[in-house]
């Protein structure tokens, strides 16, 4: 044949159909069905890691190793010499003291600074141990649950560490979390700064305050913050236990100032100050600064014992109601005649008020500063109340700028708690005088009616004897309606009438004397005072419904017993809806 001009390839170069179809076949086949995969041979672990225990006996070993260094005094260690010879209980101790048998659990139980010993392959065990000078955790006061913090003076003075501010901002905010108390028991700086921290460090810090923002939040919050000073409280420990709701401190060994002797020798040259002089318990515990005064340490944790007793966890909560065996209707016939009928002989207050609460549950709060008030917590037929009183033995119970303190902040307590207040009334008005202008009198009073304006706890009032002027409207006219009684000893008015006829009839008594002598000035007086006492008489406000309603002093317990009974049952549950909606929003600082 002709060549054609193609190739064509041999018939053993080009693949069969069959040879096609299986590897076709093949292809689909490792689709369906993937060849398996190589096996890996395992590694062996290293010989370091195989020889650690599979129970993390070894971790737990250590934390059990620094936990008892921790709970362990150790009687060579200068500091725990030196917290003994001052009479002080060692941090440990205090919170045993402190807290109900069994219930402490501490956070941050291993925190501090740790030197390891390096062991075979992968072992260590610890070596020295300086454990945060902070012991902190939960407990329960009384069955309540607790957060704490305490500080350890016997470490660094209680001087700031690693751990210290991170574990106390910690405790703030699980307070708040949780909705819980929270104690702090001060003694030193609670962590607060020191020189050496500059060395240790190698610079110099802008110092921060950032635990405060939650102290606060707390406060206003209506949370129970509780401090006491057990030891000398300096710069930060200072302001710590001063922002808490209640403060008290220890008579011993307490003491409380910014700076210490040493630093304030350099700045304002005062030598030879001990911390006695110049924050004891004479210093503080008279000007307001802290709440009130124990004998010792063991008296400063009874009283917070004591107050929690009164509180709610928080401030979207009832106050606890406890049982009660003493009657509502208790009548006490000696209340008829505890108040004088002639009007310049003074009474004890406070015989008042523990006649009409239930039998032994008045606690007094700041007795020893303010002293022309009288301020505490209280109970009727289980209920929590506050108690406001004036104090007629001191200064004729006129209310000085201290006193004006003093009602103010404890109004503010009761606001953020949802404590109903019961005040017993026998004011003749704001202190006069140059002592009292030179103390801003005026402006402290004017603050405390600011605060009886703007707080909205329910106010019950007993007028025992004197209203006058500013100061009595402001105690009796700041609810509207009026919630209160008077006794039959009730007098009242613009001015009490020793002055107020003076000044009333200032004109007709000069003229009086001038044209007739002094004898017949003074029978004038005489008159003008029979008179005004006649139209005093309390029945005659009452018949212009001046006043609601007069009682019998002796059922005074029954009255205000049926009172806050009803707040409890009715009022202050629509408070507490209110406050969770945000309607209500009480400030306490």
């Amino acid at each position: 044949m002709a060549d054609d001009g193609h190739s064509s390839s041999s018939p053993k170069d080009a693949p069969t159909s069959s040879e096609t179809a299986k590897d076709r076949l093949a292809q689909v086949s490792n689709h369906v069905a993937p060849p398996a995969p190589t096996k890996r041979r395992r590694r062996k672990a290293s010989n370091a890691e195989s020889e650690l225990p599979t129970d993390y006996s070894d971790i737990l070993g250590q934390i059990a190793t620094l936990r008892k260094i921790a709970a362990t005094p150790d009687p060579n260690n200068r500091g725990y010499v030196r917290q003994k010879q001052a009479g002080k209980l060692w941090v440990r101790e205090r919170v045993e003291q402190l807290l109900d048998p069994g219930s402490f659990q501490e956070v941050g139980s291993v925190s501090g600074t740790v030197k390891w010993k390096q062991l075979d392959g992968l072992k260590e065990e610890p070596e020295e141990y300086v454990p945060s000078n902070n012991v902190q955790g939960f407990g329960r006061l009384k069955g309540r649950k607790i957060v704490f913090t305490a500080d350890d003076f016997s470490i660094r003075a209680g001087h700031a560490d690693g751990a210290l501010m991170d574990k106390t901002i910690y405790m703030e905010k699980l307070a708040i979390a949780l909705k819980i108390p929270i104690v702090k028991l001060v003694d030193g700086s609670s962590g607060g700064g020191s020189v050496t921290t500059i060395r240790t460090t190698g610079f110099s810090y802008v110092p921060p305050l950032p635990s405060f923002a939650q102290v606060v939040e707390q406060l206003n919050l209506g949370i129970p913050n509780l401090g006491a000073v057990v030891g000398p409280a300096i710069g930060l420990g200072a302001a710590r236990v001063v922002a808490c709701h209640f403060s008290v401190m220890a008579a011993d060994i307490g003491s409380l100032f910014n700076a210490g002797p040493n630093v304030v020798k350099n700045a304002t040259f005062e030598e030879g100050l001990s911390f006695t002089d110049l924050g004891g318990p004479a210093m503080h515990c008279t000007n307001g600064t802290i709440d009130n005064l124990a004998p010792d340490e063991a008296g400063c944790f009874e009283q917070m014992r004591t107050v929690l007793n009164y509180l709610p966890d928080c401030g979207t909560r009832l106050p606890p109601t406890v049982a009660c065996d003493d009657p509502i209707d208790r009548v006490s016939e000696t209340l008829r005649s505890i108040v004088p009928r002639a009007r310049n002989r003074m009474y004890n207050p406070r015989k008042i008020i523990i006649e009409v609460v239930d039998q032994g549950s008045f606690f007094e709060i700041g007795a020893l500063w303010g002293t022309t008030a009288i301020v505490g917590l209280a109970r009727f037929s289980g209920r929590p109340v506050g108690i406001v009183s004036l104090n007629c033995e001191v200064n004729a119970g006129a209310l000085d700028a201290l006193g004006s303190q003093k009602i103010s902040r404890m109004l503010k307590f009761l606001d953020v708690f949802n404590i109903p207040l019961v005040q017993f009334v026998d004011i003749p008005g704001y202190a006069i005088g140059t002592v009292a202008e030179r103390t801003a009198t005026m402006r402290h009073g004017v603050t405390l009616a600011t605060t009886y304006y703007s707080t909205t706890m329910p106010i019950f009032s007993v007028i025992v004897r004197r209203v006058y002027g500013v100061a009595g409207g402001i105690m009796l006219d700041c609810r509207d309606p009026r919630m209160r009684v008077a006794w039959p000893s009730g007098m009242w008015g613009s001015l009490p009438l020793e002055g107020g006829i003076e000044v009333g009839h200032s004109f007709e008594l000069k003229q009086v004397e001038k044209n007739e002598g002094k004898d017949k000035r003074d029978a004038r007086y005489k008159e003008l005072e029979d008179e005004y006492k006649r139209l005093m008489n309390p029945v005659r406000t009452a018949n212009h419904f001046g006043v609601e309603e007069i009682i019998d002093p002796a059922y005074t317990r029954r009255v205000c017993c049926e009172w806050v009974r009803h707040v409890y049952e009715s009022v202050l549950p629509e408070r507490i809806m209110e406050r969770v909606a945000g309607k209500i929003k009480p400030v306490f600082t």
